[in-house]
């Protein structure tokens, strides 16, 4: 469970008022001094992120914020990180005091609910000041939250707290986390083989394999599947020597053409960043928007890529060099614009751009993908994936769609509704 990655933790974000004690109940929480207390107004000054095993929920990260109310001159810049927050937790806990309740509060309930997020609304140092039945009620009519009370400073009441906050989290806790929708073992039976078909390129890390092949080996291997992993290069040798037809087929997307190309047509394939759309994100909605590209055909444009790692770029780095590559050579327009935001980098504003492209997002939790598309189309945006894109540009979307039957209808729909 330590050794989860943190894309697949439960995400809970910590919100509320300088010195309102966020800090002193991620440290009780997680039975470690993980974020540093102290009296002075502003002591934390970016997102303290805590890592661990919460049973029985499992794997999840507490995410520690700046205070919403942080009017310090590094303030904006702490506030900025602080709002970042939102779009990656999947539970809120809003933490206050009796008697405080203003604009500050009603900020983190008015983002909880837009967004669709569960609140857990605490009321701390109730040593100090116990709130009353009448401030209670307010909070809860204002929150329509569970709300808990507790105090960060007497041992008994932090042990009864860290039961029933368990509690809390357990029955708020999404359905999708829970119950994750699987990567492939709803596309085959037990005993029937998967190919994973893994390029070995200078993108490839050394020594070990990206985390969508891990997930998606796992997966199968989960599934009682036979599993076979092998490089572009032998892919139809292998299927050749199977006694037993191969059940799935799933690439890398920069080999997408080749696997549709040498894979029979009764063998279902896909990519795994078209696997990890439906994990991660809105499948259907990611598949509607690849017909954007047509727009960017007719008139050209402005396109985002999205990446949430931070790895080095190389030589022919996929985000940077590949797609717009592929993007400009199946369009025949070379005045298409580019611009790459890396990591937890995302533009506030997307207004100018005619598309938004999207890596697998292995490093980030669902909520935070979601919250990028809901985002771009509060904006009016378009959002598609890398293997979306790729397939799209490469001819062959439909076929790498076909065992997502409400994604590859929303594709079509898409395409039967779009004028250019």
């Amino acid at each position: 469970m330590e050794q989860a990655p943190k894309s697949l933790r439960l995400h809970i974000g910590i919100f509320g008022r300088t010195n309102v004690g966020k800090s002193s109940l991620l440290n009780f929480i997680s039975g470690q001094p993980t974020a540093i207390i102290s009296p002075i107004a502003g002591t934390t000054t970016d997102v303290v992120s805590k890592p661990m095993e919460l049973l029985p929920l499992g794997p999840v990260v507490f995410l520690d914020t700046a205070g919403l109310d942080d009017i310090s001159e590094l303030g904006t810049a702490r506030l900025r990180k602080t709002h970042g927050v939102f779009g990656q937790a999947d539970i809120i806990t809003l933490v206050a005091e009796a008697g405080q309740w203003g604009d500050t509060e009603a900020l983190v309930v008015k983002e909880a609910k837009s967004r669709k997020i569960p609140l857990i609304t605490v009321i701390n140092k109730c040593d100090i000041q116990a709130p009353t039945p009448e401030f209670l009620e307010k909070v809860k009519a204002e929150t329509g939250s569970t709300v808990l009370t507790t105090s960060s400073n007497e041992p008994d009441s932090l042990d009864h707290f860290r039961n029933i906050y368990k509690q809390a989290l357990i029955e708020f806790c999404p359905e999708d986390f829970l119950k994750p929708p699987p990567l492939v073992a709803d596309l085959v039976k037990p005993g029937e083989t998967v190919v994973l078909l893994i390029p070995i390129d200078l993108q490839a890390p050394k020594g070990r394999l990206i985390l969508p092949q891990v997930h998606a080996l796992r997966d199968a291997l989960d599934n009682d599947n036979v599993a076979i992993m092998v490089k572009e290069s032998r892919y139809r040798e292998a299927l050749d020597n199977l006694k037993t037809p191969a059940a799935l087929a799933v690439c890398d997307s920069q080999v997408v053409d080749l696997m549709v190309r040498e894979t029979p047509p009764e063998i279902t394939c896909t990519t795994f960043s078209i696997i990890f759309a439906r994990l991660k994100g809105d499948m259907a909605a990611m598949a509607a928007g690849t017909v954007a590209i047509e727009r960017l055909k007719k008139h050209g444009g402005k396109v985002l890529i999205a990446e949430a790692c931070t790895h080095h770029p190389t030589e022919d780095d996929i985000g940077r060099l590949k797609i717009p590559r592929w993007l400009r050579r199946y369009t025949g327009r070379d005045d298409i614009e580019v611009d790459v935001f890396a990591g937890c980098n995302y533009p506030e504003d997307l207004t100018g751009y005619s598309l938004v492209i999207h890596c697998g997002a292995c490093m980030l939790n669902r909520r935070a993908v979601l919250s990028r598309i809901q985002q771009a189309h509060a904006a009016g945006v378009p959002v598609t994936n890398y293997g979306m894109c790729i397939s799209y540009c490469q001819g062959v979307l439909r076929r790498v769609l076909t065992p997502f039957p409400d994604a590859l209808r929303a594709f079509e729909e898409a395409q039967s509704s779009s004028s250019f």
